[in-house]
């Protein structure tokens, strides 16, 4: 069964707090269930992972939450029979009835409440995921470094080629000759636009209280009048409080992205605009007690496979008239807020994932 249609238990109680307490600050994905596999407690890791909420999950068979992985019934048959510890490594789970994941599980005996086995979760994809982030961030912050001295190099001498071309063009007499003179000046404005937006990347926060959902539809209107034949979505947790952050700042990360994705489906498509809630997340090797997750989500042909792993990084583009900053530009404003950004790409769904730490407490 899915979990939308497996009938609670009706003999389920909840476990007495004091029971649990401190598996909700873990960091890893827990869940207890009892003889009858039957849930009796999620943390909030195992929610994020298994994007459910404890309420939707507790009092269900297990087999709701998980599938039904092959081996894994008799597995902790056998670790209950003989009272000792199962692994199961690389154990592919079916995520609201739909999606698959790869799992690291280890499922220990206990005696808590009415609870006999305590089965503790990681995630391989996410394990991988980190370790590959934080060498591409190097790397990236490697490039973003390079470009921008050579970005300071090169608007110096701009500056004196616009300049005598300004003169060369009063001393001319030829209207014709002015053209060229014209061209000159018009193509060191442009250089000079594309070496001020890579220094602008890396200007100093002015961070204060940020309503994401005000944000959200800064950028909504915007790519409504630009990209008139762009269906825009919503879809907010509303519940969300207010974060900590450079307003100016996360709007052009949203409006990059929206941006690109509007050019990317030539004006037409569908773009949704997704908030939910995170507990207990670490971003930036931090943890945080409540995160934002924001998802930007199009419709179209997808990110060519050959620039998917670079596509943050500066001057790569997916597009012939595309510069190549808007994205890297995103992730530079992301990594200023403490956060992450990711994308995972198809044809016909491209999905870009932001998390932004919730600092309630500031």
């Amino acid at each position: 069964m899915t979990r939308e249609t497996a009938p609670k238990n009706p003999s389920f109680e909840a476990l007495p707090e004091a029971q649990i307490a401190g598996l909700d600050l873990l960091a890893s994905a827990v869940v207890l269930v009892d003889d009858a596999r039957v849930v009796r407690y999620i943390n909030p890791a195992a929610e994020n992972l298994f994007e459910v909420s404890a309420r939707q999950s507790t009092g269900r068979p297990l087999a709701a939450l998980l599938g039904e992985p092959p081996g894994l019934d008799g597995a902790l048959d056998n670790a209950l029979a003989n009272n000792w510890s199962y692994t199961g490594q690389n154990l592919l789970l079916t995520r609201g009835g739909r999606e698959t994941l790869h799992v690291d599980c280890t499922a220990t005996p206990v005696a808590v409440g009415g609870a006999s086995l305590l089965m503790e979760f990681r995630p391989i994809d996410a394990q991988l995921k980190v370790a590959r982030e934080e060498r591409l961030i190097e790397q990236q912050q490697a490039n973003r470094e390079l470009i921008r001295n050579l970005a300071h190099e090169i608007k110096n001498p701009l500056g004196g080629i616009r300049g005598s071309a300004q003169l060369l063009a009063r001393e001319l007499a030829d209207p014709q000759l002015k053209e060229y003179t014209e061209v000159i000046i018009a193509e060191a404005d442009r250089l000079q636009d594309l070496m001020q937006r890579l220094l602008n990347a890396h200007r100093a926060m002015q961070p204060g209280p940020v309503n994401i959902h005000d944000v959200l539809e800064r950028v909504l209107r915007l790519i409504r009048a630009e990209f008139s034949g762009v269906k825009m979505k919503r879809d907010y947790d509303t519940s969300l409080p207010e974060l900590t952050g450079d307003r100016e700042q996360l709007i052009q990360v949203v409006l990059n992205i929206a941006r690109n994705a509007a050019q990317a489906m030539q004006g037409e498509g569908e773009i949704l605009l997704r908030t939910r809630a995170l507990r207990q997340v670490t971003l930036a090797k931090k943890r945080h007690k409540l995160a934002l997750e924001l998802r930007v989500i199009d419709s179209g042909p997808g990110i060519p496979p050959g620039i998917r792993d670079r596509i943050f990084y500066p001057l790569v583009s997916g597009r012939d008239s595309g510069s190549g900053l808007g994205l890297s530009i995103a992730q530079s404003f992301v990594e200023q807020h403490q956060g992450m950004i990711d994308v995972e790409s198809v044809p016909g769904r491209t999905c870009f994932t932001i998390v932004l730490p919730i600092r309630g407490d500031e």
